[in-house]
C-alpha cells in the first residue's frame, strides 16, 4: 500500500469542510474529481472514510483515524518540499492582529511561514483592530487580521458568530441595569453589541470600556459585567449563553485580512496565502 499525498490532501480538505463542494474549491478541483479520488483513496485502504447522504458528509472511525496520519503526513510533506524550495530568501515582514485572532489563528501560520521562509524575520503586533488599520494603511504593518468595520476593505476571511458569556454562577444577568463589558468606541464588536442592546429595550449600563480581550474576559470571569465576543475567543473558563438566558442575538462580525502598499511582493503573497488558508479551516 502507497498513499498518495495528492489523494491525502483531497481528504483533509474534506475533513475542513465536510462538503465535497467545497473541498473542490479549496483544492482547485471539480466536486466529480473529489468524490473520484476520495473513492481511490478508500479502495487503497480497504474501508469507508466518510458516511455520506445527499447533503452531509461525516467521518467513519476509520477515518478520524486517517485523518491524524494525513495530517502528520502532509505536514512532513510540506516541510521536507519549503526546506529545499526556498532556502535562500531573507527579510522581515510585520503581521498584526487581536490578542484573540492572534491566539486562534496565527500560530499555525507562523509555523508554516516559518517553516517556509527560515531566513525571514516575522515581527507580531497585537493590538485591537482600531490601531492596526491605521498602522497598516501608514505602512508600519505589512498584513493584519481585523474586525472589519465601516470603511474597511481588505479580503474576507471569515464571519464570526457573536456569543454573550458570563461567569458560571451568571451572577451578573440577575443585576439591572444590566452590567455590560464593551471595547474600544470605534470597534465594530462594540457597534453590534449596542445595537443589539438597543433592539432589545433591555436596561444596561456600560460597566467596563475600552478594554483589551484578556481584561473583559478578566471582568466576566469574577462576574462583575456580561459581554459579547467573536465565538472562537470564549473560554470554558466562562458561561457561553444562548437565547435562553435572556440575552438579544448580535449580529456577525467579518474577520478580514488588511495589507499595506509595502506588502505586495513574494513574502506578504506568501503570508496572505498561510493566513487565507487557516481561516478557511475550522478553528
Amino acid at each position: 500500500m502507497q498513499l498518495d499525498h495528492v489523494l491525502l490532501r483531497t481528504f483533509v480538505a474534506c475533513v475542513d469542510t465536510m462538503s465535497f463542494t467545497r473541498a473542490a474549491e479549496r483544492v482547485h478541483r471539480s466536486p466529480a474529481t473529489i468524490s473520484s479520488q476520495i473513492a481511490r483513496l478508500e479502495a487503497e485502504v480497504g474501508t469507508l472514510l466518510f458516511v455520506r447522504d445527499t447533503r452531509n458528509l461525516a467521518l467513519t472511525r476509520a477515518g478520524e483515524q486517517m485523518e491524524a496520519h494525513a495530517r502528520r503526513i502532509l505536514r512532513l510533506h510540506d516541510e521536507a518540499v519549503e526546506a529545499f524550495r526556498k532556502p535562500d530568501v531573507a527579510g522581515s515582514i510585520r503581521i498584526g492582529a487581536p490578542e484573540d485572532y492572534v491566539a486562534n489563528i496565527l500560530p499555525p501560520v507562523l509555523r508554516r511561514f516559518s517553516l517556509s521562509f527560515p531566513k525571514v524575520e516575522i515581527k507580531v503586533v497585537c493590538a485591537q483592530s482600531t490601531v492596526l488599520v491605521p498602522q497598516v494603511r501608514n505602512g508600519e504593518i505589512d498584513l493584519a487580521v481585523v474586525t472589519r468595520s465601516r470603511g474597511v476593505e481588505g479580503q474576507l476571511l471569515r464571519r464570526e458568530p457573536m456569543i454573550w458569556i458570563a461567569s458560571h454562577d451568571r451572577v451578573a444577568l440577575e443585576r439591572r441595569p444590566l452590567p455590560v463589558a464593551l471595547f474600544e468606541p470605534g470597534s465594530q464588536a462594540r457597534h453590534v453589541v449596542l445595537a443589539a442592546l438597543t433592539r432589545s429595550n433591555i436596561p444596561f449600563r456600560a460597566a467596563y470600556e475600552n478594554v483589551s480581550q484578556s481584561a473583559l474576559l478578566t471582568v466576566v470571569e469574577a462576574g462583575l459585567a456580561v459581554a459579547s465576543v467573536a465565538r472562537m475567543s470564549a473560554p470554558p473558563s466562562v458561561a457561553h449563553l444562548t437565547e435562553a438566558d435572556g440575552l438579544p442575538a448580535v449580529d456577525s462580525v467579518e474577520i478580514a485580512l488588511i495589507r499595506s502598499a509595502g506588502s505586495n511582493n513574494r513574502l506578504g503573497d506568501e503570508m496572505a496565502d498561510a493566513i487565507c488558508q487557516r481561516a478557511d479551516a475550522p478553528l
